[in-house]
């Protein structure tokens, strides 16, 4: 959003960014972003956005995974950690739901994810929810770096910084409960 005199802020223009960094002189060059680089907006932007439709799409799996995980835990600790975890997640759903919708100007049609299917165990279940936050922290910087405006970017900031967290409460619980590969 541009900032106008009259005290408004313009609408969305997403085929316009500015350069980030001046030339000096002469002989400093500036390098050309390649095309599909992942930083280069807005050759990035498609592909942020089916990464959105992707993280929504999930949303019912997930649900269905939490409720297991915590009917599987030990402990009362662990069910408030994975419960917390999971309160975050169904946030985070609502926040790529209103991104979805600012960026395209039409509501995320829900689409069917992956069945659940029960993990052997509690620890596969960790190491499962484990691994899931670090693929979802790669998919989710390729969304960050397609956004353009701080209200944006501050939403991807705020999910990534979670999901880097849940990373480290999942390695905790599996650590605590002497999983093992």
């Amino acid at each position: 959003m541009n900032y106008n005199k009259n005290g408004n802020f313009d609408s969305y223009n997403y085929g316009y960014t500015t350069p980030y960094m001046q030339r000096v002189d002469e002989s400093m060059t500036v390098q050309q972003p390649q095309p599909g680089d992942k930083f280069t907006y807005p050759q990035n932007f498609t592909n942020a956005l089916d990464l959105i439709e992707h993280a929504l799409s999930g949303e019912t799996e997930d649900r269905a995974f939490y409720t297991w995980l915590i009917g599987q835990a030990d402990s009362e600790d662990d069910r408030q950690i994975i419960s917390g975890i999971r309160d975050d997640e169904i946030g985070h759903f609502a926040l790529f739901k209103q991104l979805f919708y600012e960026l395209t100007g039409i509501m995320p049609q829900p689409t069917p994810g992956e069945q659940f299917v029960p993990p052997e165990s509690y620890c596969d279940g960790l190491s499962h929810a484990l691994m899931g936050e670090q693929n979802a922290v790669q998919k989710y910087r390729k969304i960050l770096y397609a956004m353009q405006y701080p209200e944006h970017i501050n939403m991807m900031i705020e999910i990534i910084t979670d999901e880097i967290r849940h990373g480290i409460l999942y390695s905790y619980l599996y650590s605590k409960n002497g999983c093992t590969s």
